[in-house]
């Protein structure tokens, strides 16, 4: 049976998870088992592990109490174990250990049992090893909080000599609690293809009564460096030698190694006298390059060799290798008959005759150590039950965004104790949390399935049948109806399943609290939804309606999750997974849902895969299109990854985490959901624009002076159709550009500079720290109070100490308090800087001072500031050379002048100050022929930075992924051959000890990543195999503009110097395909005459 289910996939119900043999999306089952006297229900969800399906794996966590991590036995850990870990450890759920595809160690590696105990302890170091990093960075994190209260109270409560404490803190955390260790019961060893897996507690309570040991002796000694002395009959420490503890040759000018503690080495291990032979009279080791010593390092290698086996190796792995040998390699009918009695194992004996080995081998193997009671056991001895919900985890749960916990209404925070009961009492509230939305074949609900009929409703539908064949019968006699009738009803009938076929979808949620019933009336709870505001609308009367991000809905059916089957279900209690069905319209991809107004939406979930690859996808009919949106709106719905854009030009755009994912979705979108045919643009590929600083050699590496420089770049800018300059546009040499409004009314001056490499990612990997940062300077600036907690506050300053520490020179020196705004998007990373004398705003970290917190009123700003942010922001989300968002850019006004003429004094008097950064700010200006001069001002501004961007160097930025291959030797250079024709870098290459496959890690561009995976594999018949997560943004070092100017480069490059520029090639393709001007010459002389040869 569990072979059967094996080949069919269970849980892969799709055909494509079929067909490529992964998993693409978290599927569940409840499974029922008895472990000793108690019986448990088990939720068991099944969640991808491709890394273009993180996000599956991301919303199966957040439902979950415990994980299995399953990691290959020869792979080890992969850089997608060290994400499900991370997503683990973030979400607060407990993770035990599954090492999968033992049988490889054994058929395919050909390793001893030696060696594989060896291969399995580094695994289980290199886990371990990530959960340590984990755990570190927590403590640490939690003992900077901790020192940073006792500071503060210091300062308030006394002043003199202060005492630091450097220790770290690990020393007084108990973490042993947290790693992988078989005597503690947390891994398993299996091979689930095989059929068999074990805990070491199955083998201890098995040899206890054999070996007259007590099982938990045997528990804690059965992994790790134990052996049995055979004639004391004690387990004793010591099996293996330590490579500490041999004695190794002299370095040059040391004293030589005495004879002394070599006779005693060799003594201690066994060691005989002729083996000292190899060492001369005087106790010395001999010269390098000797026979004598060559000799020593091979006799303390075979004493190494010759240590005792492991309790681990002798008792089990010794056992499994023994009955591999017996059923596939030797075929021993003999040796497979003692094996077979001596584990009482029954075998039917259509398998003895079965030709296939393997068949025989998980007949066995099922039986003695089956791999299913293995894994569930360890599941309900080691997981927590929904009832051992952590406190930590709860109030991570209910505290959204900026918000602390302790700042949450009074009803809410009474809610906490619902969390932790998880009653399913009558009187309980029911809170809910839908982690994502799937589509339903309408045909697959249990409503519409067909059931068996009892005598009745046979007998009734036979008459029924009966009475429509006499019917057609007269019917034809009469000739009642026409041919054109009978033409018509077979169409009608066709069109009628046509107009029911919807999909049906079904929200894939867990119940915390209360007992779920059908029908019941609960809440959906929008993410932006304020418990404190809802709470006191409510009492003053307002509906329900009336409350924003608050709606109310009825669950319409509840089901219970049987991997593709679903089966309906009455009420469910708390702690359950389940399915609901209803939600269509009030849910979109996530959402939480109670019968309380009380409850906070929960935190959102963190996805860890970044959609990355765009298409544009049309009909290839235009009729069809309506069908085409209807379909990506429910694909959208449908996957928890997937975006759906509309752009200025009204195409529709697709953006997926990867190529696998992407040929999903469109295979959904034909097949499941539009059920159209498509047509789909090449993969957009997203850039990004950027400045760095001018050169100082040329192409050929020659030194360019001072003013040859800026005439290089001046030249490229002029011969560029995007560096033309307008009228009332000035480029002084140093980069400044002024540029004045039409009316002459106002003038701006901008300079463009390159950010440091590592500011850009500071403010890359701090985007959601600046965004809150935007949110409380606007909440100050309205005259608002934000509740912010001390974490939040933390990080706003940590992110403004590390800005200071990176920003450091006389260029940039005080440069963070002149900070007036990120962009785009007001995150991003680029900064907008306040370098005008006479204009002191607040700054952006006005919130970090607490005094202005507490005060209620908003700080003036200059009019028409919110124009300046405006015009910075358009030019940041679109730059000059192919329309992309800029990266790593600084602007720095530096100069704002405003003529005082009398429409803009009447202007300035009639509208009030600008509440800048957002919407909220109106400037009704004076019209004139040029209209308001705050959108003058923004257009000008705009205008500005494109204008200093492009007199600076200009360079474009590609999308990277890390990309990890898996080969064997064999095809190494194939794969060095592929990743070197798409632009690859490989940074590092190791080998797998004891094996011949090879690791290779490298850097890919995305633009050249499409088609790669089938391309590596045909290159190599399948022997490498590639994974690709984003990583970053990197420069590409050509220059797009770049034409020979200098003597030496026009000798190297010639006239023309039409080498391949990719920089070039990518900025040409998207503008090309953004309909924007490209410069390219399609005829060079088009007078000249051709002449047209014919072959006679």
């Amino acid at each position: 049976m569990n072979v059967l289910l094996l080949q069919l996939r269970y849980l892969d119900s799709r055909e494509d998870e079929q067909i490529r043999g992964i998993t693409m999306k978290s599927s569940a089952i409840s499974l029922h088992h008895r472990n000793g006297d108690q019986e448990f229900l088990l939720n068991l969800i099944d969640s991808p592990g491709h890394v273009d399906f993180s996000s599956e794996v991301s919303t199966a966590v957040r439902l979950c109490d415990g994980a299995l991590v399953l990691v290959d036995a020869v792979e080890g850990v992969c850089p997608q174990t060290q994400v499900v870990l991370r997503q683990a450890w973030l979400e607060n759920i407990r993770p035990v250990l599954v090492i999968n595809k033992m049988d490889r160690l054994i058929m395919e590696l050909k390793l001893t049992s030696m060696e594989a105990h060896d291969h399995l302890k580094k695994i289980l170091e290199q886990v371990n090893a990530v959960t340590g990093s984990l755990f570190t960075s927590k403590v640490l994190e939690e003992r900077a909080e901790k020192d940073k209260e006792e500071e503060e109270e210091e300062e308030e409560t006394m002043a003199g000599e202060q005492v630091y404490d450097w220790s770290a803190g690990l020393d007084q955390v108990d973490d042993s609690h947290l790693y992988f260790s078989p005597e503690q019961g947390n891994v398993v060893f299996a091979s689930a293809v095989d059929g068999w897996g074990f805990r070491t507690q199955q083998f201890a309570d098995l040899y206890s009564q054999k070996m007259g040991v007590r099982a938990a002796v045997l528990q804690k000694t059965l992994w790790g460096d134990f052996y049995l002395n055979a004639k004391a009959k004690r387990i004793m420490k010591g099996a293996q030698v330590n490579p500490r503890n041999v004695p190794s040759a002299p370095q040059p000018g040391t004293e030589p190694l005495p004879l002394v503690s070599i006779t005693h080495f060799l003594n201690l291990h066994g060691g005989k006298a002729e083996l000292l032979k190899t060492v001369s009279d005087t106790g010395e080791f001999q010269k390098e390059g000797t026979e004598g010593a060559s000799s020593v390092k091979r006799i303390l290698c075979s004493l190494q060799a010759k240590g005792k086996k492991p309790l681990f190796v002798q008792l089990v792995l010794d056992n499994i290798w023994s009955l591999y040998d017996a059923v596939v390699v030797q075929r021993d009918k003999d040796r497979v008959e003692k094996v077979v009695s001596s584990l009482g194992v029954t075998l039917m004996p259509r398998d003895l005759r079965h030709s296939d080995p393997k068949v025989l081998l998980s007949a066995i193997c099922s039986q003695w150590l089956p791999v299913s009671k293995a894994v569930l056991s360890m599941v309900c001895e080691k997981l927590p039950s929904p009832l051992d919900i952590s406190e930590e985890r709860v109030e991570k749960l209910m505290s959204v965004g900026a918000r602390r916990f302790d700042s949450l209404p009074e009803e809410t925070q009474e809610l906490k104790t619902a969390f932790l009961q998880c009653s399913s009492a009558e009187n309980a509230p029911v809170i809910i949390f839908v982690s994502k939305m799937f589509a339903v074949d309408p045909q697959a609900l249990p409503q519409h399935k067909q059931r068996p009929l009892n005598q009745e409703e046979m007998a009734r539908r036979r008459e029924l049948a009966r009475q429509r064949h006499a019917e057609r019968m007269a019917a034809a006699e009469t000739h009642q109806s026409t041919p054109e009738d009978r033409d018509a009803e077979p169409d009608s009938a066709k069109t009628e399943p046509e107009e029911e076929q919807k999909e049906v979808f079904v929200a894939f949620a867990r119940v915390y609290s209360g007992k779920v019933k059908k029908g019941q009336k609960v809440f959906v709870l929008g993410p932006k939804y304020d418990p404190a505001q809802g709470l006191q609308l409510l009492s003053e009367g307002s509906s329900d309606s009336e409350v924003p991000h608050l709606f109310r809905c009825s669950l319409q059916t509840l089901y219970l999750l049987m991997g593709r089957e679903l089966e309906e279900l009455e009420e469910v209690p708390a702690g359950n997974v389940l399915g609901i069905g209803g939600l269509e319209d009030f849910v979109l991809k996530s959402a939480t849902l109670s019968v309380s107004p009380a409850c906070p939406p929960f935190t959102p979930i963190s996805m860890e895969a970044t959609p990355i690859v765009r298409v544009a996808i049309e009909a290839k009919h235009p009729s069809e299109m309506p069908k085409l949106v209807r379909g990506m709106r429910l694909l959208n719905q449908a996957d928890p990854c997937a975006q759906i854009l509309i752009q200025e030009t009204g195409e529709h755009v697709l953006v997926t985490a990867g190529e696998v994912h992407l040929q999903r979705c469109l295979d959904d979108l034909r097949e499941r959901f539009a059920k159209v045919e498509i047509s789909v643009s090449k993969p957009i590929i997203p850039f990004r624009e950027t400045v760095v600083r001018p050169p100082k050699v040329d192409m050929v590496n020659e030194e360019l002076g001072k003013q040859q420089k800026v005439a290089v770049i001046r030249q490229v800018k002029e011969e560029s159709p995007q560096g033309r300059l307008s009228d009332g546009v000035h480029v002084d040499p140093g980069g400044l550009v002024t540029i004045t409004t039409p009316n002459r009314l106002v003038t701006v001056s901008v300079r463009a500079m390159a950010l440091p490499h590592e500011v850009t990612c500071l403010l890359e990997s701090s985007s959601d720290v600046i965004r809150t940062l935007e949110q409380v300077s606007m909440s100050l600036r309205e005259g608002r109070t934000l509740d912010v907690s001390a974490r939040t506050l933390e990080a706003i300053a940590g992110l403004k100490a590390q800005l200071e520490s990176l920003l450091q020179g006389r260029r940039w020196r005080d440069v963070v308090d002149q900070i007036w705004a990120f962009g785009p998007r007001r995150s991003g990373p680029n900064i907008l800087l306040n370098s005008l004398k006479d204009y002191q705003r607040p700054s952006l970290w006005h919130s970090l001072d607490r005094a202005s917190r507490s005060s209620q009123a908003a700080p003036a700003l200059r009019d028409f500031d919110n124009s300046i942010v405006s015009g910075f922001q358009l030019a940041t989300l679109s730059g000059p050379m192919c329309e992309e968002p800029m990266m790593g850019v600084c602007f720095s006004v530096e100069k704002w002048d405003v003529q005082t003429s009398a429409p803009l004094k009447e202007d300035a008097a009639a509208s009030p100050d600008v509440s800048g950064g957002g919407a909220a700010g109106h400037v009704q200006a004076a019209t004139d022929c040029y209209g308001p001069v705050s959108g003058q001002l923004i257009a000008v501004m705009k205008e500005a930075c494109r204008q200093a961007f492009q007199a600076q160097p200009q360079r474009l930025m590609a999308a990277m992924y890390t990309c990890e291959i898996v080969a064997t030797a064999d095809v190494l250079g194939r794969v060095y051959g592929v990743l070197g024709k798409r632009e690859g870098r490989v940074l590092q290459e190791e080998m797998k000890e004891g094996t011949d496959v090879f690791i290779i890690k490298a850097v890919l561009p995305v633009a050249e990543s499409f088609g790669f995976a089938d391309e590596i594999r045909k290159r190599t018949s399948g022997l490498a195999s590639p994974q690709l997560v984003f990583s970053h943004w990197e420069v590409i070092s050509s220059d797009p503009f770049w034409v020979p100017t200098t003597e030496e480069e026009y000798l190297h490059f010639g006239e023309k110097a039409d080498s391949d520029n990719a920089a070039l090639k990518y900025m040409n393709a998207v503008r090309r395909r953004k309909g924007l001007y490209v410069e390219e010459k399609l005829v060079e002389h088009g007078e000249k005459q051709r002449t047209l040869g014919k072959n006679k």
